[in-house]
Protein backbone atom coordinates (compact mmCIF):
# COMPACT_ATOMS: atom_id res chain seq x y z
CA UNK A 1 0.00 0.00 0.00
CA UNK A 2 1.31 3.43 -0.91
CA UNK A 3 1.28 5.76 2.06
CA UNK A 4 -1.11 8.69 1.84
CA UNK A 5 1.19 11.48 2.93
CA UNK A 6 1.33 15.21 2.46
CA UNK A 7 3.39 16.13 -0.57
CA UNK A 8 5.48 18.67 1.36
CA UNK A 9 7.98 16.25 2.93
CA UNK A 10 10.89 18.66 2.96
CA UNK A 11 14.23 17.03 2.30
CA UNK A 12 13.54 13.69 4.04
CA UNK A 13 11.47 12.36 1.17
CA UNK A 14 12.16 8.71 1.97
CA UNK A 15 11.46 9.13 5.69
CA UNK A 16 14.98 8.24 6.79
CA UNK A 17 14.27 9.99 10.08
CA UNK A 18 12.28 6.89 11.06
CA UNK A 19 15.49 4.84 10.99
CA UNK A 20 17.31 7.04 13.51
CA UNK A 21 17.72 6.24 17.18
CA UNK A 22 16.52 8.75 19.73
CA UNK A 23 20.16 9.62 20.46
CA UNK A 24 20.96 10.24 16.78
CA UNK A 25 17.85 12.34 16.35
CA UNK A 26 18.70 14.30 19.49
CA UNK A 27 22.22 15.11 18.28
CA UNK A 28 20.91 16.23 14.91
CA UNK A 29 18.17 18.38 16.40
CA UNK A 30 20.51 19.94 18.96
CA UNK A 31 22.99 20.99 16.28
CA UNK A 32 20.24 22.12 13.89
CA UNK A 33 18.70 24.34 16.56
CA UNK A 34 22.08 25.83 17.43
CA UNK A 35 22.78 26.61 13.77
CA UNK A 36 19.34 28.15 13.25
CA UNK A 37 19.76 30.39 16.32
CA UNK A 38 23.47 31.17 16.47
CA UNK A 39 25.07 30.49 13.09
CA UNK A 40 22.83 31.25 10.12
CA UNK A 41 21.82 34.79 11.22
CA UNK A 42 25.44 36.02 11.44
CA UNK A 43 27.66 33.95 9.15
CA UNK A 44 26.89 35.85 5.98
CA UNK A 45 28.59 38.91 7.45
CA UNK A 46 31.62 36.92 8.62
CA UNK A 47 31.83 35.24 5.21
CA UNK A 48 31.65 38.60 3.43
CA UNK A 49 34.42 40.08 5.58
CA UNK A 50 36.51 36.88 5.52
CA UNK A 51 36.60 36.86 9.32
CA UNK A 52 36.66 33.73 11.46
CA UNK A 53 34.28 33.87 14.48
CA UNK A 54 36.51 32.13 17.00
CA UNK A 55 34.23 32.86 19.97
CA UNK A 56 31.24 31.38 18.14
CA UNK A 57 33.33 28.38 17.12
CA UNK A 58 34.27 27.67 20.72
CA UNK A 59 30.56 27.53 21.59
CA UNK A 60 30.45 24.16 19.85
CA UNK A 61 31.89 22.79 23.09
CA UNK A 62 28.45 23.33 24.66
CA UNK A 63 26.92 20.87 22.19
CA UNK A 64 29.05 17.91 23.34
CA UNK A 65 29.97 16.93 19.78
CA UNK A 66 33.77 17.28 19.61
CA UNK A 67 35.42 13.97 18.92
CA UNK A 68 32.33 12.57 17.23
CA UNK A 69 32.50 8.76 17.33
CA UNK A 70 35.65 8.60 19.49
CA UNK A 71 34.92 6.62 22.64
CA UNK A 72 36.31 7.74 25.99
CA UNK A 73 38.66 10.64 26.80
CA UNK A 74 35.68 12.96 27.29
CA UNK A 75 34.45 12.39 23.71
CA UNK A 76 30.77 11.71 22.96
CA UNK A 77 31.23 8.29 21.31
CA UNK A 78 28.31 8.86 18.95
CA UNK A 79 27.45 6.51 16.09
CA UNK A 80 28.96 6.98 12.63
CA UNK A 81 25.49 7.90 11.38
CA UNK A 82 25.15 10.62 14.03
CA UNK A 83 28.58 11.89 13.01
CA UNK A 84 27.34 12.19 9.43
CA UNK A 85 24.12 13.91 10.41
CA UNK A 86 26.19 16.33 12.45
CA UNK A 87 28.18 17.27 9.34
CA UNK A 88 24.96 17.84 7.40
CA UNK A 89 23.59 20.24 9.99
CA UNK A 90 26.84 22.17 10.42
CA UNK A 91 27.22 22.58 6.66
CA UNK A 92 23.57 23.58 6.34
CA UNK A 93 24.41 26.25 8.93
CA UNK A 94 27.71 27.36 7.41
CA UNK A 95 30.44 25.67 5.40
CA UNK A 96 33.31 27.62 6.95
CA UNK A 97 32.42 26.62 10.51
CA UNK A 98 31.84 23.04 9.40
CA UNK A 99 35.32 22.94 7.89
CA UNK A 100 36.88 24.40 11.04
CA UNK A 101 35.05 21.80 13.11
CA UNK A 102 36.01 18.97 10.77
CA UNK A 103 39.68 19.94 11.00
CA UNK A 104 39.64 20.06 14.80
CA UNK A 105 37.30 17.19 15.61
CA UNK A 106 37.89 14.93 12.62
CA UNK A 107 41.43 15.41 11.35
CA UNK A 108 43.32 16.53 14.46
CA UNK A 109 41.45 14.56 17.12
CA UNK A 110 40.97 11.68 14.70
CA UNK A 111 44.72 11.44 14.05
CA UNK A 112 45.43 11.17 17.77
CA UNK A 113 42.58 8.70 18.34
CA UNK A 114 43.53 6.44 15.41
CA UNK A 115 47.32 6.70 15.51
CA UNK A 116 48.29 8.06 18.92
CA UNK A 117 49.61 6.21 21.95
CA UNK A 118 47.48 5.82 25.05
CA UNK A 119 49.53 8.55 26.72
CA UNK A 120 48.97 10.91 23.78
CA UNK A 121 45.23 10.26 23.81
CA UNK A 122 44.98 10.93 27.53
CA UNK A 123 47.10 14.07 27.28
CA UNK A 124 45.33 15.79 24.39
CA UNK A 125 41.84 14.41 23.67
CA UNK A 126 40.00 15.49 26.85
CA UNK A 127 40.96 19.16 26.48
CA UNK A 128 40.29 19.00 22.72
CA UNK A 129 36.83 17.58 23.39
CA UNK A 130 36.14 20.65 25.53
CA UNK A 131 37.73 22.88 22.85
CA UNK A 132 40.15 24.19 25.45
CA UNK A 133 42.89 22.94 23.10
CA UNK A 134 42.30 23.47 19.37
CA UNK A 135 44.02 21.40 16.73
CA UNK A 136 44.86 21.59 13.03
CA UNK A 137 46.12 19.09 10.46
CA UNK A 138 49.24 20.03 8.47
CA UNK A 139 49.65 17.74 5.47
CA UNK A 140 49.30 19.68 2.19
CA UNK A 141 52.36 21.50 0.86
CA UNK A 142 52.71 24.46 -1.52
CA UNK A 143 54.10 22.54 -4.51
CA UNK A 144 52.27 19.23 -4.27
CA UNK A 145 48.51 19.59 -3.69
CA UNK A 146 46.91 16.21 -4.41
CA UNK A 147 50.33 14.54 -4.54
CA UNK A 148 50.48 14.64 -0.76
CA UNK A 149 52.79 11.67 -0.44
CA UNK A 150 55.68 13.67 -2.00
CA UNK A 151 56.37 15.64 1.15
CA UNK A 152 59.32 17.99 1.40
CA UNK A 153 58.82 18.72 5.09
CA UNK A 154 61.42 16.70 7.01
CA UNK A 155 61.79 15.56 10.60
CA UNK A 156 65.28 14.68 11.83
CA UNK A 157 65.89 12.84 15.09
CA UNK A 158 68.33 14.63 17.39
CA UNK A 159 68.68 12.77 20.67
CA UNK A 160 65.42 13.07 22.61
CA UNK A 161 63.96 15.51 20.07
CA UNK A 162 62.90 15.82 16.46
CA UNK A 163 63.81 18.88 14.39
CA UNK A 164 61.18 19.77 11.77
CA UNK A 165 61.79 21.93 8.71
CA UNK A 166 59.47 22.66 5.80
CA UNK A 167 56.35 24.45 4.62
CA UNK A 168 52.64 23.67 4.54
CA UNK A 169 49.69 25.30 2.75
CA UNK A 170 45.89 25.29 3.02
CA UNK A 171 46.07 24.39 6.70
CA UNK A 172 42.71 25.21 8.28
CA UNK A 173 43.17 26.65 11.76
CA UNK A 174 46.93 26.92 11.40
CA UNK A 175 46.96 30.44 12.83
CA UNK A 176 44.74 29.97 15.88
CA UNK A 177 45.18 26.30 16.86
CA UNK A 178 47.18 25.24 19.90
CA UNK A 179 48.58 22.07 18.35
CA UNK A 180 49.24 20.94 14.80
CA UNK A 181 49.32 17.36 13.55
CA UNK A 182 52.27 17.67 11.20
CA UNK A 183 53.08 15.11 8.53
CA UNK A 184 56.75 15.00 7.62
CA UNK A 185 59.25 12.64 6.05
CA UNK A 186 61.54 11.03 8.62
CA UNK A 187 65.10 11.68 7.47
CA UNK A 188 66.23 8.34 8.91
CA UNK A 189 64.07 6.09 6.70
CA UNK A 190 62.23 8.55 4.37
CA UNK A 191 58.84 7.32 5.59
CA UNK A 192 55.96 9.76 6.16
CA UNK A 193 55.20 10.08 9.87
CA UNK A 194 52.97 12.19 12.07
CA UNK A 195 54.04 14.56 14.84
CA UNK A 196 52.21 16.63 17.43
CA UNK A 197 53.64 20.16 17.31
CA UNK A 198 52.61 22.84 19.77
CA UNK A 199 52.11 26.00 17.77
CA UNK A 200 53.89 28.23 20.29
CA UNK A 201 57.11 26.32 19.55
CA UNK A 202 60.04 28.44 18.43
CA UNK A 203 60.36 28.37 14.66
CA UNK A 204 56.65 27.80 13.97
CA UNK A 205 55.08 30.64 11.99
CA UNK A 206 51.70 30.81 10.24
CA UNK A 207 50.10 33.39 7.99
CA UNK A 208 46.44 33.51 6.90
CA UNK A 209 45.89 32.97 3.18
CA UNK A 210 43.83 35.73 1.62
CA UNK A 211 41.88 36.23 -1.60
CA UNK A 212 39.66 33.15 -1.30
CA UNK A 213 36.32 33.20 -3.08
CA UNK A 214 34.82 30.35 -1.04
CA UNK A 215 34.86 29.14 2.57
CA UNK A 216 35.86 32.72 3.26
CA UNK A 217 35.10 32.65 6.99
CA UNK A 218 37.52 29.84 7.79
CA UNK A 219 41.19 30.75 7.92
CA UNK A 220 43.60 28.56 6.01
CA UNK A 221 47.26 29.18 6.67
CA UNK A 222 50.66 28.88 5.11
CA UNK A 223 52.94 27.48 7.77
CA UNK A 224 56.71 27.53 7.96
CA UNK A 225 58.71 25.19 10.21
CA UNK A 226 62.18 26.59 10.80
CA UNK A 227 64.16 24.17 12.97
CA UNK A 228 61.12 23.49 15.17
CA UNK A 229 62.15 21.20 18.01
CA UNK A 230 59.64 18.85 19.60
CA UNK A 231 60.06 16.03 22.13
CA UNK A 232 60.55 12.62 20.50
CA UNK A 233 57.52 11.44 22.46
CA UNK A 234 55.38 13.78 20.32
CA UNK A 235 55.69 11.48 17.32
CA UNK A 236 52.34 9.75 16.82
CA UNK A 237 53.08 6.20 17.92
CA UNK A 238 51.25 4.40 15.09
CA UNK A 239 51.94 6.88 12.28
CA UNK A 240 54.86 5.24 10.50
CA UNK A 241 53.99 5.43 6.80
CA UNK A 242 51.60 7.15 4.42
CA UNK A 243 49.32 4.12 4.70
CA UNK A 244 48.72 5.21 8.28
CA UNK A 245 48.00 8.77 7.16
CA UNK A 246 45.46 7.36 4.70
CA UNK A 247 43.50 5.78 7.56
CA UNK A 248 42.75 9.27 8.86
CA UNK A 249 42.01 10.67 5.39
CA UNK A 250 39.56 7.85 4.60
CA UNK A 251 37.68 8.47 7.84
CA UNK A 252 37.42 12.21 7.23
CA UNK A 253 36.47 11.75 3.55
CA UNK A 254 33.36 10.06 4.94
CA UNK A 255 32.43 13.29 6.73
CA UNK A 256 33.04 15.42 3.65
CA UNK A 257 30.50 13.35 1.71
CA UNK A 258 27.88 14.18 4.33
CA UNK A 259 28.90 17.84 4.25
CA UNK A 260 27.88 18.13 0.61
CA UNK A 261 24.36 17.06 1.56
CA UNK A 262 24.16 19.91 4.07
CA UNK A 263 24.96 22.53 1.44
CA UNK A 264 22.47 20.99 -0.99
CA UNK A 265 19.71 20.80 1.62
CA UNK A 266 20.17 24.45 2.58
CA UNK A 267 20.10 25.53 -1.06
CA UNK A 268 17.08 23.39 -1.90
CA UNK A 269 15.15 24.68 1.12
CA UNK A 270 15.93 28.26 0.08
CA UNK A 271 14.79 27.54 -3.49
CA UNK A 272 11.50 25.98 -2.36
CA UNK A 273 10.73 28.91 -0.07
CA UNK A 274 11.65 31.43 -2.76
CA UNK A 275 9.44 29.64 -5.30
CA UNK A 276 6.53 29.92 -2.86
CA UNK A 277 7.09 33.60 -2.07
CA UNK A 278 8.16 35.02 -5.42
CA UNK A 279 5.61 36.04 -8.05
CA UNK A 280 6.58 36.19 -11.70
CA UNK A 281 4.12 37.49 -14.30
CA UNK A 282 1.47 37.66 -11.53
CA UNK A 283 1.82 33.96 -10.62
CA UNK A 284 3.81 32.29 -7.84
CA UNK A 285 7.06 30.91 -9.18
CA UNK A 286 6.18 27.48 -7.77
CA UNK A 287 3.20 27.20 -10.16
CA UNK A 288 5.39 26.96 -13.27
CA UNK A 289 6.09 23.52 -14.71
CA UNK A 290 9.78 24.14 -15.30
CA UNK A 291 10.30 25.20 -11.69
CA UNK A 292 8.51 22.13 -10.34
CA UNK A 293 10.55 19.94 -12.68
CA UNK A 294 13.78 21.45 -11.42
CA UNK A 295 12.77 21.16 -7.77
CA UNK A 296 11.81 17.52 -8.28
CA UNK A 297 15.18 16.74 -9.83
CA UNK A 298 17.01 18.57 -7.04
CA UNK A 299 15.15 16.57 -4.41
CA UNK A 300 15.85 13.37 -6.33
CA UNK A 301 19.58 14.06 -6.24
CA UNK A 302 19.50 14.90 -2.53
CA UNK A 303 17.61 11.67 -1.81
CA UNK A 304 20.14 9.63 -3.80
CA UNK A 305 22.92 11.21 -1.76
CA UNK A 306 21.17 10.59 1.55
CA UNK A 307 20.63 6.91 0.75
CA UNK A 308 24.26 6.44 -0.26
CA UNK A 309 25.50 8.23 2.86
CA UNK A 310 23.23 6.25 5.19
CA UNK A 311 24.45 2.97 3.72
CA UNK A 312 28.06 4.13 3.97
CA UNK A 313 27.49 4.96 7.64
CA UNK A 314 26.31 1.40 8.29
CA UNK A 315 29.35 -0.04 6.50
CA UNK A 316 31.67 2.23 8.48
CA UNK A 317 30.02 1.20 11.75
CA UNK A 318 30.49 -2.47 10.85
CA UNK A 319 34.15 -1.95 9.92
CA UNK A 320 33.48 -2.79 6.26
CA UNK A 321 34.03 0.61 4.66
CA UNK A 322 36.95 0.64 2.22
CA UNK A 323 38.85 3.64 0.91
CA UNK A 324 37.09 3.20 -2.42
CA UNK A 325 33.68 3.21 -0.76
CA UNK A 326 34.46 6.50 0.97
CA UNK A 327 35.86 7.94 -2.25
CA UNK A 328 32.94 6.98 -4.48
CA UNK A 329 30.57 8.58 -1.95
CA UNK A 330 32.60 11.79 -1.76
CA UNK A 331 32.97 11.89 -5.56
CA UNK A 332 29.33 11.22 -6.36
CA UNK A 333 27.75 13.28 -3.60
CA UNK A 334 29.96 16.32 -4.18
CA UNK A 335 29.12 16.31 -7.88
CA UNK A 336 25.38 15.98 -7.33
CA UNK A 337 25.21 18.51 -4.50
CA UNK A 338 27.24 21.06 -6.42
CA UNK A 339 24.63 20.86 -9.18
CA UNK A 340 21.77 21.18 -6.68
CA UNK A 341 23.30 24.39 -5.33
CA UNK A 342 23.74 25.70 -8.86
CA UNK A 343 20.12 24.93 -9.74
CA UNK A 344 18.94 26.68 -6.58
CA UNK A 345 20.92 29.79 -7.46
CA UNK A 346 19.32 29.77 -10.91
CA UNK A 347 15.80 29.51 -9.47
CA UNK A 348 16.48 32.59 -7.36
CA UNK A 349 17.53 34.55 -10.45
CA UNK A 350 19.42 37.74 -9.67
CA UNK A 351 18.67 37.40 -5.98
CA UNK A 352 20.58 34.14 -6.02
CA UNK A 353 23.88 36.00 -5.90
CA UNK A 354 22.98 37.99 -2.78
CA UNK A 355 24.33 36.80 0.56
CA UNK A 356 21.02 37.47 2.31
CA UNK A 357 19.48 34.57 0.38
CA UNK A 358 22.32 32.21 1.45
CA UNK A 359 22.42 30.16 -1.75
CA UNK A 360 25.40 31.97 -3.30
CA UNK A 361 27.48 31.23 -0.20
CA UNK A 362 26.59 27.54 -0.28
CA UNK A 363 27.31 27.32 -4.02
CA UNK A 364 30.71 28.94 -3.60
CA UNK A 365 31.54 26.71 -0.61
CA UNK A 366 30.54 23.61 -2.58
CA UNK A 367 33.39 24.39 -4.97
CA UNK A 368 35.73 23.71 -2.07
CA UNK A 369 33.87 20.56 -1.01
CA UNK A 370 34.24 19.34 -4.60
CA UNK A 371 38.00 19.88 -4.35
CA UNK A 372 39.27 19.26 -0.83
CA UNK A 373 40.03 15.90 0.78
CA UNK A 374 40.91 14.80 -2.74
CA UNK A 375 39.60 16.22 -6.02
CA UNK A 376 36.93 14.50 -8.10
CA UNK A 377 39.64 12.97 -10.31
CA UNK A 378 41.69 11.72 -7.36
CA UNK A 379 38.60 10.08 -5.85
CA UNK A 380 37.86 8.35 -9.15
CA UNK A 381 41.40 6.98 -9.27
CA UNK A 382 41.10 5.58 -5.75
CA UNK A 383 37.91 3.82 -6.84
CA UNK A 384 39.55 2.75 -10.08
CA UNK A 385 42.41 1.18 -8.13
CA UNK A 386 39.92 -0.94 -6.18
CA UNK A 387 38.19 -1.94 -9.42
CA UNK A 388 41.31 -2.90 -11.37
CA UNK A 389 44.04 -3.41 -8.80
CA UNK A 390 46.21 -1.05 -10.86
CA UNK A 391 47.66 2.21 -9.46
CA UNK A 392 46.97 4.98 -11.98
CA UNK A 393 47.40 7.93 -9.62
CA UNK A 394 50.69 9.00 -11.25
CA UNK A 395 52.11 8.33 -14.74
CA UNK A 396 54.44 5.38 -14.97
CA UNK A 397 58.16 6.12 -15.12
CA UNK A 398 60.04 5.33 -18.31
CA UNK A 399 63.33 3.54 -18.28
Amino acid sequence: MIADVHTSLGTDFYLLDELLTDEERGIRDRVRDFCDREVIPVMGEYWDKAEFPLDLFRKFAELDICGGSINGYGCPGMSKLAEGLLAVELARGDGSLNTAFGVHSGLAMGSIAILGSEEQKEKYLPSMAKMETLGCFALTEPDHGSDVVMLETFAMRDGDEYIINGKKKWIGGGTYSDIAIVWARDASDMEVKGFIVETDSEGYSAEVQTGKMAKRAVWQAEITFDNVRIPAENKLEKANSFKDTSKVLTATRYGVAWEGIGHAVASYEAAVQYAKDRKVFTRPLESYQLIQNRLANMLSEITHCQLMAHRLAALFEEGKMTGGMASIAKMSIAKKCKQVCSDARDILGGNGVLLEYLVAKHLADMEIVYTYEGTDIVQSLIVGREITGVQAMAPSRKG
